[in-house]
């Protein structure tokens, strides 16, 4: 029988799971690490904790398991996206700590080029939007406030990648410095459409090329790791970042497919194809996956709001005690017409109103706790609607042919699957294993090595474990939703009136 070892990286943990052929997990572990929050707005993780925890969840997962390095054919890394790390090329000690995604200390920075009119050209060329988000900003701040960083970069000396990259360049004890295409799209310095590190881009950001790693297919020879860290070599044969590895992992692998992840926030992909779809919609264009040069695209949505709002209700509003109560109390509710609108950090795409904060709508002398937990679950479905109407705008596809596939700690609770199917008039498909990001990871590391099917093979392994379809009527439907924009017009005009 033959494993791979999916090392899935996240934003607070580093996680190991270990696979059989049939991509089922028979072993895994996970370890947290610190966040460092050195001023407002500054998230950063240190480098070094990310590689250990890394390790140490591998190791932990192949000895529950008990397998050996040789019984891994191969392993599959997805990771947080976007996050930036500085290395010497020499010593492999990281310049600074990681400047993480969420990160908005060159938030000024890229006002300014927006300002210059600078924003049409980067979309054009990357899909994104001119935000401290992605990677550029974060490495030109590193280069210009660590002393001698940006000559010794100019030199040659140093190393830029995303999580993945460094994981990469220290589990191949330095013999690997690569990247795949969906991390390098997340960087603002790789043009999408050519597939090449753009030499305006990295000019207007004064990054030199030279710190770039090389940008591969998802599917493809990464190195092998040192036999010091596992107990014996093992080729890393497949990368993603987290959310493409996640539509990898539902299935999402042709055209008009789509998944959305629930946690804090949420996180929406359309799979668009071999055409790079410009959205009018303020949604990004990013590359989905990429195998044998050929990249297939996809329309991402975020919504900053998901779980977070049951969080809320929870630890502010302690109308809950855990977060599996809010399903249950929901359906005690006699009415809907409550309606929360969850900006307590703005609105998403695709209003992108940062300056919008939440609001509460229709309560009466009456209402209830219950009330509370019904409006939590239906905000994160009538956002998930907004995302889903956006992306039939630019992508072209039909709201009887849509799917969308769900997964992440939200879509345990089926009330709150049951209104996304009904106010977003679609089927709602639940994964038997939810954890996709691994498992799209695990199937790359597979295919990488040999012992997984093609690229629409995944679609045929992955299960269902539960299928939602609509039980409202197309009146009740609109007018809820009708409802719901009235809700988020007023909450604008709110922020606009200061």
């Amino acid at each position: 029988m033959a494993f791979t070892l999916s090392l899935d990286q996240g934003t607070s943990s580093s996680r190991a799971i270990v696979f059989e052929d049939e991509l089922t997990a028979v072993a895994s572990s996970q370890f947290e690490f610190t966040q460092h929050y050195p001023s407002s707005g500054w998230v950063e993780h240190d480098p070094r904790d990310i590689l250990t925890t890394t390790i140490t969840a591998a190791r932990n997962a192949m000895a529950k398991a008990r397998v050996t390095a040789a019984d891994i054919a191969a392993i599959g890394i997805t990771n947080q996206r976007e996050t930036a790390i500085i290395w010497d090329r020499s010593t492999g000690v990281p310049l600074a700590r990681a400047l993480v995604w969420q990160d908005r200390r060159t938030a000024e920075f890229c006002a300014r080029l927006k300002a210059s009119g600078h924003e049409e050209m980067i979309t054009a060329k990357t899909g994104l939007l001119l935000d401290p988000y992605f990677s550029a900003s974060k490495i030109s701040y590193l280069l210009d406030t660590v002393p001698g960083a940006r000559a010794r970069a100019e030199a040659g000396e140093l190393a830029f990648g995303t999580v993945d990259s460094w994981l990469i360049w220290t589990l191949t004890d330095g013999q690997t410095h690569k990247t795949d295409a969906t991390n390098a799209s997340r960087t603002m310095l790789y043009n999408i459409h050519n597939g090449e590190w753009d030499d305006e881009l990295c000019r207007l950001f004064r990054i030199p090329k030279a710190i770039l790693p090389q940008v591969m297919n998802c599917i493809d020879d990464f190195g092998t790791t040192s036999p010091d860290f596992f107990g014996g070599a093992i080729a890393i044969r497949g990368v993603a970042g987290d959310q493409q590895s996640a539509l990898i992992g539902q299935g999402c692998v042709e055209p008009g497919m789509m998944k959305s992840s629930y946690g804090t926030g949420c996180f929406a992909l359309l799979n668009t194809g071999t055409t790079a779809v410009a959205s009018r919609s303020k949604l990004l264009t990013t590359i989905g996956y990429q195998f044998d040069g050929v990249p297939h695209y996809a329309l991402e949505g975020s919504i900053f709001i998901a779980g977070a709002v049951v969080q809320w209700l929870r630890d502010g509003l302690k109308i809950i005690r855990q977060a599996s109560d809010v399903g249950p109390l929901s359906q005690k509710s006699k009415q809907d017409d409550v309606i929360i609108v969850p900006a307590f950090t703005g609105l998403g795409a695709p209003y992108w109103q940062p300056q919008c904060r939440g609001a509460v709508f229709g309560i009466t002398r009456d209402t209830s706790p219950q009330d509370f937990a019904l409006a939590a679950l239906r905000s994160v479905a009538f956002q998930t609607r907004d995302l889903l109407d956006a992306m039939m705008a630019d992508g072209g596809i039909c709201r009887d042919q849509a799917m969308i596939r769900v997964d992440g700690g939200m879509v345990a609770s089926a009330p709150l699957l049951q209104h996304i199917a009904d106010i977003a008039g679609v089927v709602v498909d639940r994964p038997d294993f939810i954890e996709t990001t691994a498992l799209g990871a695990a199937w790359l590391a597979g295919a990488g090595g040999g012992i997984y099917p093609d690229q629409h093979g995944i679609n045929v392994m992955r299960k269902s474990d539960r299928i939602f379809t609509p039980s409202i009527d197309d009146t009740k439907r609109e007018a809820d939703y009708a409802a719901w924009q009235a809700a988020i017009r007023a909450t604008i005009t709110a922020a606009e009136r200061g």
